[in-house]
């Protein structure tokens, strides 16, 4: 029977991973991920090692080949095309970028779009107009539907969503079922905590829209955008 290293559970590089980030972990451990299991004699941190060993810079990796991945001990060929494909993978993730949705030139253009998005919707929809520092769309996310209320409704989880798409700016849209998109106190106190929440996170917030039926209100436009105002 043939002796193998035990790795340390603390070591273990996917628990790492989530109590650490991702960040954390070295080349070794996250190929060690990749691979999952090692090839007898080798567990998967030692088979790890010994790629990295034959290829010492990563952009070597990238450009090994499936025999040149075959000739190391414990990769067989499934193991380097998974390696293949895995190298290519971030290839592509690397070249890819940010999709744009259209810029936002003005409230009314992006209102216009949004009343025959939700005019006929007979529950709450709140979303999230995620733009950069262009003012170019770069995510539209429905951040909740049902009854809005101050407890439901928290500006956390719209600038979370800003945080994650590294947005510069948000516009925050609701619709009124009832038709009239006349603003309410509600509306104006939550408007009033989102301009504070940006205003410290360094995200502005570029409009609330309230959308009725065929018609809108936007709360810059109607000169409510002040926080003494709203």
């Amino acid at each position: 029977m043939i002796n193998e290293t035990v790795i340390p559970q603390s070591s273990f590089p996917r628990e790492r991973l989530v109590e650490y980030g991702v960040d954390a972990l070295s080349n070794q451990e996250l190929l060690a991920i990749l691979l999952r299991t090692g090839s007898r004699p080798l567990n998967v941190l030692e088979l790890a090692a010994s790629v990295l060993n034959r290829f010492e810079e990563l952009y070597e990796l990238k450009e090994a080949t499936i025999d040149e991945l075959q000739e190391i001990r414990g990769v067989g060929q499934i193991k380097a095309i998974e390696i293949k494909a895995m190298v290519e993978l971030g290839v592509r993730i690397q070249r890819s970028v940010q999709p744009k949705y259209g810029k936002i030139n003005s409230s009314m253009a992006i209102a216009h779009q949004l009343i025959q998005e939700l005019k006929d919707f007979r529950q709450e929809h709140l979303l999230g107009i995620y733009l950069n520092t262009k003012n170019e769309i770069i995510q539209k996310k429905t951040i909740f539907i049902g009854s809005l209320n101050q407890s439901i409704a928290h500006p956390r989880e719209i600038f979370h969503w800003a945080v994650r798409y590294s947005a510069a700016r948000v516009i925050v849209v609701h619709n009124h079922p009832s038709g009239s998109p006349q603003a309410s106190e509600a509306d104006l106190l939550f408007t009033r905590r989102l301009i504070k929440c940006g205003d410290l996170m360094g995200i502005e917030l570029l409009d609330h829209l309230i959308i009725g039926d065929n018609a809108y209100v936007s709360l810059r436009e109607e000169g409510l955008w002040q926080q003494e105002n709203c």
